[in-house]
């Protein structure tokens, strides 16, 4: 095992890039499939990591709190090396219900995590979706020329301050961050590196 520390490489308010991966229940999804919730929780994660089962229950509890906040994993483990994390597996979870999300998805190609830039398990972004017609009426009332239909990162970072699996955290910096986006606020958290093993690429 190989711990790791996220690193920062898209701005925030940056356009982040898009996907089409195939989720645990057969169904292919990109980010325009959750157009209707006002943020996405894009948690490139994993089955077999610690660090990653230690935030399992968060998650699902955030998937099952927020109506406007969708909580999608991916993994992008290599699954030839780290057959725990094969498709299989990521399905046994769901169905399991150890997992809980609103969608876990299988990024096999390794393009989806390179293209946000994550290197650990678990490695949170938060995207704030700017053609919500809540996100657009909040720019309107600011004066502010509404964007496309779009996502944008609101928010990179460590879900609370447990950085190790058999830590209690006593501070949910996700939470915040949620609550900063769905009042169409910007997120005033600074960046704080999520911890984690190392993705394993192939």
């Amino acid at each position: 095992m190989v711990m790791k520390e996220s690193e920062a490489e898209i701005e925030r308010d940056d356009p982040v890039p898009n996907f089409e991966l195939r989720g645990t229940d057969e169904e292919t999804y990109t980010l325009g499939d959750f157009a209707e919730y006002e943020a996405v929780l894009l948690v490139f994660t994993c089955n077999h990591c610690p660090y990653a089962q230690a935030k399992f229950d968060l998650l699902n509890d955030i998937a099952a709190e927020y109506g406007d906040v969708a909580v999608v994993g991916v993994n992008s483990n290599d699954a030839e090396e780290y057959p725990d994390d094969s498709f299989e597996a990521m399905q046994e979870w769901v169905e399991d219900g150890e997992i809980q999300y609103d969608a876990y998805l299988h990024d096999e190609t390794q393009e989806v995590a390179k293209a946000y830039g994550a290197v650990c398990t678990p490695d949170p972004f938060l995207l704030r979706n700017e053609g919500h017609e809540a996100q657009r009426a909040s720019e309107r009332s600011s004066g502010d020329e509404p964007r496309d239909d779009e996502f944008t990162l609101a928010y990179h970072g460590r879900l609370d301050d447990a950085l190790n699996p058999d830590d209690e955290p006593t501070e949910f910096h996700i939470h915040d961050a949620i609550e900063s986006v769905l009042a169409g606020e910007d997120v005033a958290l600074e960046f704080l590196p999520s911890r984690g093993c190392s993705i394993k690429w192939k």
